[in-house]
């Protein structure tokens, strides 16, 4: 990364000290010479001398100008930073199932479909970990990895932006989201390996039971965090019929004790988000829980310009002194 900065940048308010001088120097005393009469000087046209007579302190105000910005050390600086340990690697399961476009919860007064508060709420989450790897895994009737592991937050971020209800089915597969999560994350050599699965139902589709894959998880070291999203009771769905569309309520069905048993078995934590300040009080507590120790080494190489301006400056204040003592002298 390249940038410019002042060695001494305070010395550059000396600048607003010559527009102060430059007025004082005009209203200074200026010599004169008594006609009996002006008549015979109102008929001299000026000569180049008298048009001239200002340029030696308009010489003199610019060569002060590049002096104090030399004196102030302008620099051309290259900055670059190396990562000398990784983070956390994380994998996202997010549940895109039909049940996700349920509209129990409110954002700015307005009821919103619970996918559409997950992908605000992840977007941040992802913010927050510049440095470490993650990954998302999309599952609802099937599971895929919708974005392998990176440290791209720019192409995670179009990923997640992207997903849709009911792109990988209506149902829910949570054994087969998390069995692809552990495949993207058994092999990795890294000190903490993660997933954070959300989900608004119970497994139902697959052929991976979600027990079976968590004992897979825990043989290579993975933990599996769970979130149940969706409020308690019945949830309002919006639905079209012959008299438009209307909302029509139905019971939510998150299988709770297998998610519990999912995150006992890998050493992870079990959630409930029911609206959303919980979701975000969640993600944040999952972020403080797998914070990473990454040490960052910034290398900072500078070039020094001031010559730039030392040169040209002394060079215009020698010409001011030049022509205020030849072509360009006053004689009171």
């Amino acid at each position: 990364m390249n940038f410019f900065q002042f060695q001494n940048p305070w010395l550059l308010l000396f600048l607003l000290a010559l527009p102060l001088l430059a007025l004082h120097a005009s209203r200074g005393h200026r010599a004169t010479v008594h006609f009996s009469s002006l008549v015979a000087l109102k008929t001299l046209r000026p000569s180049r001398v008298d048009i001239y007579a200002g340029l030696p302190f308009i010489i003199r105000f610019l060569a002060l100008s590049l002096l104090i910005v030399a004196l102030a050390r302008p620099q051309e600086g290259h900055k670059s930073t190396e990562i000398l340990s990784v983070g956390v690697d994380i994998m996202l399961a997010l549940d895109t199932s039909g049940s996700m476009k349920a509209l129990d919860f409110i954002e700015e007064e307005k009821r919103i479909t619970r996918l559409a508060v997950v992908k605000g709420v992840v977007s941040e989450f992802i913010d927050k970990r510049p440095n470490d790897r993650i990954g998302m895994v999309v599952f609802g009737e099937q599971a895929y990895t919708q974005c392998p592991l990176t440290l791209d937050q720019g192409i995670l971020q179009s990923f997640l932006s992207k997903l849709e209800i009911g792109m990988a089915g209506d149902s829910t597969a949570i054994g087969l989201a998390i069995g692809i999560a552990v495949k993207r994350l058994k092999d990795l050599d890294s000190e903490s390996k993660v997933i954070i699965l959300l989900t608004d139902g119970r497994n139902n589709a697959g052929t991976l039971a979600p027990l079976q894959a968590a004992q897979t998880a825990k043989a290579f070291g993975i933990k599996i965090h769970t979130i149940g999203v969706g409020t308690k009771g019945k949830a309002p769905f919006l639905v079209n019929s012959i008299f438009g569309q209307r909302y029509v309520y139905q019971e939510v069905d998150i299988d709770e004790g297998t998610l519990q048993e999912i995150s006992k078995i890998t050493g992870g934590q079990y959630f409930r988000a029911t609206d959303l300040e919980s979701l975000k009080n969640i993600y944040k507590q999952i972020d403080e829980m797998e914070k990473s120790e990454v040490k960052v080494i910034d290398h900072s190489e500078y070039k020094e310009l001031f010559h730039y301006f030392l040169v040209p400056g002394l060079a215009l204040l020698l010409l001011e002194i030049g022509l205020s003592n030849t072509f360009l002298r006053r004689i009171p």
